[in-house]
């Protein structure tokens, strides 16, 4: 996510403590936070499908291919 959209989160959610928000910028926030979630997990999945592991044999396992590289929904 660029680093402008983060600052606009931010930016949203110290407005809405100081004074609230108005109905546009509550959807806006929350369009927002979706997207940030939506990339972490994206992001988190993509790190856990890199990781290998080795078995007690002395076998190698690749996480993502075991688990079938699933993508982010």
């Amino acid at each position: 996510m660029e680093k402008s959209r983060i600052d606009r989160i931010n930016e949203l959610y110290r407005k809405s403590q100081a004074e609230g928000l108005t109905e546009e910028e509550k959807k806006e926030q929350k369009r927002l936070r979706e997207e940030y979630i939506a990339d972490v997990r994206a992001n988190f999945r993509s790190q856990l499908n890199n990781i290998d592991i080795q078995n007690e044999d002395g076998t190698i396992t690749n996480l993502g291919e075991k688990y079938g590289n699933k993508e982010a929904n």
